[in-house]
């Protein structure tokens, strides 16, 4: 998975947040990794982050190489966070209710097809872009770049 959306095209080229596919490998492999923590690795350590696999069996090697860089930078591991075993992310069958909303509220009604259409890194980032505790101006752009909008 090495890929970025357009909604983060004004930092990917420094990698200076944290993009959507290295948050979906922070969620498969359990580690709540913050912005400080990123910002402190260097451009090819970032790089590595995004590039190394995190899937299946990769996830314990990937979450292993990240607790060591961030004990390198900071002294101390990343908290982690509690892997789900059913991801809403990869259930094509039901559209979480948050997102739903948070859709509805721009004027969308996501129907089970288009759900179904959409890859589980998009899944993935429309479900934390919809989240309360989420700055969400990349919601609307998300939508239009996966063409629910």
């Amino acid at each position: 998975m090495n890929e970025f959306f357009q909604f983060e095209a004004d930092f990917v080229d420094s990698l200076r947040c944290i993009p959507m596919q290295v948050r979906y490998k922070l969620d498969t492999c359990g580690v709540k990794l913050k912005l400080s923590h990123w910002t402190q690795f260097s451009a090819a350590e970032r790089q590595a982050l995004v590039e190394k696999p995190c899937s299946g069996e990769q996830a314990s090697a990937y979450r292993d190489f990240l607790q060591q860089l961030v004990k390198q930078h900071t002294g101390v591991t990343a908290g982690e966070l509690p892997i789900e075993s059913h991801p809403a992310w990869l259930n094509d069958t039901a559209i979480p209710s948050d997102l739903q909303l948070k859709a509805q509220e721009v004027g969308v009604t996501m129907t089970l097809q288009q759900w179904r259409s959409l890859t589980p890194l998009q899944r993935f980032a429309l479900i934390k872009l919809s989240r309360p505790s989420h700055e969400n101006k990349n919601f609307v752009p998300a939508l239009r770049e996966f063409h629910l909008l």
